[in-house]
């Protein structure tokens, strides 16, 4: 009864630690493969994604505290459900003022040669970028202007934070919280936020280019396929987009210019050159085909066709001196590509295949808190999910639907199932390949624990419950 007793309370102090985040079982995010026809990459090589690093960055993204009211994170903004972008024209700030323009998909930012992010281009990297949101005075709030605090009170009000200080010591090997490693993590969460599953990823694995017919397409998704790669003019001119957004990865070309699209998101009456920054052009549209937020820096176009329709007649004003020269004509004028209604739906048919699914509900870029915006961590140090002393203990199947067998070395031994809260739920002594049913517990996550009788051995690891 003492045994049992001291192992209760071991466990609660166990038990306090789990939840959300488990540092002892990470999730890989630099394990990620993507196809071999991928080879573009802005990753620095000073700041390669890591485990641990994006695991931290994961915490970041969703994290609400790092606004100034607790009430906006980045994940506001880019939310996973729209491949990591807004459907509001202007995102909502922590004070419910409006964002100058729309939030940007990051999906696939990674695989690019731009370095620079932002519709303007204003940040050098995505390091840099990663905080520009969290100083500003609409978004998050911690811009040190209008009175607002600035990002030293941010990092004062983290080192606060339970599980900050911890985070920081797994991933930097120091609990010093700074602005570099907040960028560092998020830049590498960020980066590893990847979709490689779209149709047209299946068809491009089977041919040695896109420039043939591939083989699981339909006759009018080849044909939006090559409207898209071949440039404009001649008896078979296409569209161009190949020229700025190159296949197969879709990003935008370094160096672009503006799109001809220069009203500002705020207020149409006033013009703004300076956007000349784009995301991929993966999951510009979800599996139903419909956009995963309205197009452009200011949200202007609402639909795929939309798009089309302002790429295939350029209006070269005289105002915007800053117009990219691929969508002008001889004489300053802007490109008219005459595009059929049936060209323009088979561009919107191609341009669908270049969405996927798992972008959208993996767990590895999904929120790690609860609905209260409580979080806690499995660290290292509790021993869960780890044989602390086990010798010949073995637990199997895991996960498991019924039973559950244990493999023991001689002696006297305690089975003991406890819930995430430390709850004591089942108990019981235990023999060599003994089985054990659990078919009353419910389908989740369990703490089990085999402890010694009359020696030290004990094991703890967590048991999965499933459905058959």
């Amino acid at each position: 009864m003492k045994k049992t007793l001291l192992l209760t309370g071991m466990l609660g102090i166990i038990i306090l630690a789990a939840a959300n985040i488990d540092l002892i079982n990470l999730i890989g995010y630099s394990t990620q493969t993507h196809p071999t026809y991928i080879t573009k990459n802005n990753t620095p090589n000073n700041n390669p994604i890591t485990d641990k690093g994006a695991t931290l960055g994961r915490v970041l993204f969703y994290d609400k505290k790092l606004s100034v009211n607790n009430t906006i994170a980045c994940s506001n903004c880019h939310q996973q459900q729209f491949a990591f972008g807004d459907t509001a024209t202007q995102s909502i700030g922590f004070n419910g003022e409006l964002t100058d323009r729309h939030s940007m998909r990051l999906v696939n930012a990674r695989f690019g040669n731009e370095m620079k992010f932002f519709w303007d281009e204003r940040a050098s990297n995505l390091e840099n970028q990663t905080t520009q949101p969290i100083q500003n005075h609409v978004e998050m709030g911690f811009s040190n202007t209008n009175g607002d605090p600035g990002l030293d009170s941010l990092i004062s009000k983290m080192q606060a934070i339970s599980y900050y200080p911890q985070l920081f010591q797994f991933v930097y090997g120091s609990t010093q919280i700074t602005e570099t490693k907040i960028q560092q993590a998020l830049a590498q969460f960020v980066r590893s936020i990847q979709s490689f599953d779209s149709k047209y990823d299946i068809g491009r694995a089977q041919v040695a280019s896109d420039n043939v017919d591939f083989p699981n397409f339909t006759t009018i998704e080849n044909e939006g396929k090559r409207l898209y790669l071949a440039a404009p003019g001649g008896n078979n001119g296409g569209a161009g987009c190949q020229g700025c957004h190159g296949a197969p990865e879709f990003d935008i070309a370094p160096n672009t210019l503006n799109n001809g699209i220069i009203a500002n998101a705020t207020d149409s009456n006033v013009t703004d050159l300076t956007n000349t920054r784009a995301p991929s052009l993966r999951d510009v549209v979800n599996a139903q085909g419909v956009p995963n937020g309205p197009f452009m820096h200011n949200g202007k176009l609402k639909s795929l066709l939309q798009v089309i329709n302002h790429y295939n007649s350029i209006s070269a004003v005289a105002a915007n001196t800053n117009l990219d020269p691929k969508l002008l004509r001889p004489g300053g004028l802007g490109q008219n590509l005459n595009l059929t209604t049936d060209q323009k739906n088979a561009l919107i048919s191609y341009l669908r295949t270049l969405t996927g699914t798992d972008i959208y509900t993996n767990t590895r870029w999904s929120n790690p808190f609860d609905a209260n915006g409580n979080l806690t961590i499995i660290p290292i140090t509790t021993g869960l999910s780890q044989t602390v002393h086990s010798g010949n203990i073995v637990i199997y199947p895991n996960p498991a639907s019924d039973y559950i067998t244990v493999q023991l070395p001689s002696g006297n031994f305690f089975l003991s199932i406890y819930s995430l809260e430390g709850k004591l739920l089942k108990q019981s002594s235990v023999k060599n390949n003994e089985q054990h049913n659990i078919s009353e517990l419910e389908n989740g996550v369990y703490i089990l624990r085999v402890t010694g009788m009359d020696s030290d051995l004990h094991f703890t690891k967590k048991l999965y419950k499933t459905a058959q």
